[in-house]
């Protein structure tokens, strides 16, 4: 029997649950699991048989605390390729004002940065407290956090949206095997 605890924030508990425990249910069954949840305090516990059905449900559980919708979530148990990778801002900003400007430098007016980095990696993004977290396939998952990273430390959007052009254009042309 494998077991792990997480804890999640308070706030977070209704979204991993879901309406009349449908989120909760459907994470028990697709990996095989057991979940208890405590919502007073955010402790949880992933019960199972199989180590990796235990692993993979609390990637979900981790997914829906840093700010993915459930269904967003869900992607970590229908492709067994993707990753859930978090930028821990905390480590890097010192100021709550450094904090909001970075956070507002990923998201963008009206969200757009947030959402160009999101298409053209084909991964999920969700800005969250003080993290940043992508959920896709580990090669897309790479390019997105760099350029993120590439936004925390101040370079121009547009220099971090030619980077991701860049990358895009290479992932193509190695997908149809060109090669120069």
């Amino acid at each position: 029997m494998a077991e792990q605890e997480l804890k999640i924030s308070t706030d977070r508990v209704g979204a991993l649950i879901g309406k009349n425990g449908a989120t909760k249910r459907a994470i028990e069954e697709k990996t095989k699991t057991s979940i208890e949840i405590e919502s007073k305090e955010g402790d949880v516990v992933v019960r199972g048989e199989d180590a990796e059905g235990v692993v993979t449900a609390s990637e979900v559980i981790r997914a829906i605390n840093r700010g993915f919708s459930p269904e967003r979530a869900f992607v970590l148990l229908n492709n067994p390729d993707a990753l859930l990778d978090v930028i821990d801002l905390s480590s890097i900003i010192e100021t709550p004002t450094q904090l909001e400007r970075v956070r507002g430098r990923v998201i963008g007016r009206a969200g757009r940065s947030r959402e160009q980095i999101e298409n053209m990696t084909i991964t999920s993004i969700s800005v969250y407290g003080k993290t940043v977290a992508i959920i896709g396939d580990p090669e897309q998952v790479k390019v997105a956090r760099t350029a993120i990273e590439m936004l925390i430390n101040g370079v121009a959007h547009e220099s971090v949206f030619a980077f991701l052009d860049r990358k895009k254009r290479e992932a193509k042309r190695d997908m149809l095997g060109y090669y120069y």
